[in-house]
């Protein structure tokens, strides 16, 4: 008998309204090809990868064919797209359905670049093979340094251009979520829909991703409060590592708190809070100090739309919305500032500490430091390996931090290891990711964007292969990202 992939999907979204969703045929691909597999992820969906590899299973990948259990759709959403509120939806993705894993719990499988969708507004629903490796790159290397996100199951080449510029290549990724669930699709419930129809969604999230919120009390103001705790978690932890994410839409922040939507996304080298990339972010609207803000705009919106559900007088709603997202610049505050002290080693706290981190960051920022090998140096103890070594501000702010390491019970041995558990020894680089893209499409070769992958999968070890970890050369243009539609 030929072995089973171990597929065990549900429908539970598709219960909701149907409003919230469009009920879609498959658009098949002329000649899919398996390019990248994840094992690991694979079995902790409770598949295997070796029947995941053979042409029935890839036939799934690509959209030819849907497996027993599933339903396809597409998701309907609204967001506000750099400030302005726009309908939108699910224009190049196909939900295949829930994943049951051995565990219990549900993950969302969803294919990007399946075609056109009642909600492609125009566009052919298709994604060119470059950003789809690039997602799965990003996706796992956020994974693997311990920041939310959803993750990719698998790329596969559809044999068939897509036409942008010029003619590229295109591919289909499979992409692994809690849920698709987003401060958009409450804001679609909240434009026009029905009071019943907010609620079955409130509901349905409740029940999916916060199920130890007590539902016989006010519930949907716990729930605001949840996704405020966990988006103010996760744009810290961005912070913390120099992630910005680039499209920072409302229709690109999920309920979960997971990171979604790599388009314009890339990591910050040299150490400057004005750093955006995204070659449509022209104001710098969701540049690397201005994600915090944007988190709590986002969560402004998220609020506006349970207002209904908050309490039936209009006024007491706002002022209860209102006092829940205020919460929100003190939690992220203390988680950013908790990351902060875990990557200098500090176990405890005093009042000192933010004005020595904001004196490291000040001077990192002047003199062009690279942000990732700064503080993994710091945490390696080779002074010789970081940039402002023989500035006097430096060497100031070095004599100040020992003594503050100084003052913890904590071992300096305890501390190297705190460091070295919250400092990664490598990123993604931008240029190195560029240079795993240009070989596999440009010139199909895959093996580069493998050694990419092992590399990244333990951040914090040790780092052997120093060529990870080089900054880019300068240039004469500064980088850019791009959306990849």
């Amino acid at each position: 008998m030929t072995k089973q992939p171990g597929w065990k999907l549900k429908s539970s979204y598709t219960a909701l309204p149907e409003r919230f969703y469009s009920i879609i045929k498959v658009n098949p691909v002329s000649s899919p090809e398996l390019l990248v597999l994840n094992a690991p992820l694979a079995e902790e969906l409770g598949l295997d990868d070796e029947a995941l590899q053979s042409e029935e299973a890839v036939a799934v990948f690509a959209g030819n064919e849907v497996p027993k259990g599933s339903v396809p759709f597409a998701q309907a959403y609204a967001g506000h797209q750099f400030g302005h509120f726009t309908m939108l939806g699910d224009g190049r993705a196909l939900m295949v359905g829930e994943q049951e894993t051995p565990e219990g719990k549900l993950y969302d499988i969803q294919l990007k670049g399946s075609g056109r969708t009642p909600y492609s507004r125009g566009g052919d629903g298709r994604a060119a093979l470059g950003p789809m490796l690039r997602e799965y790159i990003i996706s796992e290397a956020m994974h693997a340094l311990g920041i939310p996100t959803t993750r990719s199951l698998a790329v596969v080449a559809t044999g068939e251009p897509v036409y942008r510029e010029t003619a590229l290549p295109g591919a289909i990724m499979t992409r692994v979520a809690s849920s698709h669930i987003r401060v958009g699709t409450f804001e679609y419930a909240a434009g026009g829909g029905s009071a019943e129809e907010l609620k079955a969604l409130a509901d349905y999230t409740l029940k999916r991703h916060f199920p130890h919120v007590d539902t016989d009390g006010d519930q949907y103001l716990s729930l605001l409060r949840e996704v405020v705790k966990v988006q103010a978690s996760l744009i810290a932890k961005w912070q913390l590592v120099g992630f910005i994410h680039g499209v920072m839409n409302t229709d690109n922040m999920t309920i979960s708190g997971e990171t979604i939507d790599y388009g314009p996304c890339a990591f910050m080298d040299a150490y400057d809070p004005a750093t955006v990339f995204s070659s449509i972010d022209a104001q710098g609207r969701y540049a690397y100090s201005n994600q915090p803000g944007i988190g709590g705009w986002n969560l402004a919106r998220f609020a506006e739309a349970l207002l209904p559900l908050l309490h039936e007088d209009q006024e007491e709603a706002v002022k209860l919305a209102q006092d829940a997202v205020s919460e929100y610049p003190e939690v992220f505050h203390q988680n950013w500032l908790s990351g902060m002290r875990a990557k200098l080693g500090l176990f405890n706290e005093e009042a000192g500490d933010k004005a020595l981190i904001e004196d490291l960051l000040s001077m990192m920022h002047e003199q062009k430091a690279d942000f990732t090998n700064t503080f993994r140096a710091l945490a390696e103890g080779e002074l010789e390996e970081i940039q402002i070594k023989n500035d006097e501000g430096f060497q100031v702010w070095h004599q100040q931090w020992k003594e503050r390491l100084g003052r913890q019970e904590e071992t300096e041995e305890a501390s190297a290891r705190l460091m070295k558990s919250s400092n990664p020894a490598v990123i993604p680089r931008n240029h190195i990711v560029e240079e795993a893209l240009q070989a596999a499409v440009e010139e199909g070769d895959l093996t580069v964007l493998g050694r990419l992958l092992d590399v990244l999968q333990n951040p914090y070890e040790d780092n052997m292969e120093k060529d990870y970890c080089r900054q880019p050369a300068p240039a004469g243009m500064p980088y850019q990202t791009y959306c990849g539609t």
